[in-house]
């Protein structure tokens, strides 16, 4: 049975005339294609995470972004405090459920957690 494979993203360069540029921005836009030339890798930024910090270094992120307390946060997804205190320290993990549970709330994607 094939495996489901995830899809790495790839990078592109092209050499060619200067005047079609920005037409060829715009045509590899409309295919999802995005800019990524000004980013800087995460890891370069916080060095100071450990891989499985992220995941609750992420939640209380994307929580504060929201201006949503962890009571707050609680109330909307059903998820006791304690357990969202305990994701955010790293002391529980964040499954799949609890994830898109999560994601809904904060307006983010799930995968961010996992």
């Amino acid at each position: 049975m094939l495996e489901h494979t995830k899809k790495l993203p790839i990078e592109l360069k092209f050499l060619g005339p200067s005047t079609n540029k920005t037409k060829a921005i715009k045509a590899l836009k409309s295919f999802g294609f995005v800019n990524i030339s000004d980013t800087v890798p995460w890891r370069d930024l916080f060095p100071e995470y450990a891989d499985e910090e992220l995941p609750g270094v992420c939640l209380a992120g994307s929580r504060h972004k929201e201006n949503m307390t962890q009571k707050q946060l609680s109330e909307l997804t059903g998820i006791p405090q304690s357990h969202i205190s305990e994701m955010e320290n790293g002391k529980r993990a964040i499954g799949k459920k609890t994830a898109k549970t999560l994601a809904k709330v904060l307006n983010i994607n799930y995968r961010i957690f996992l």
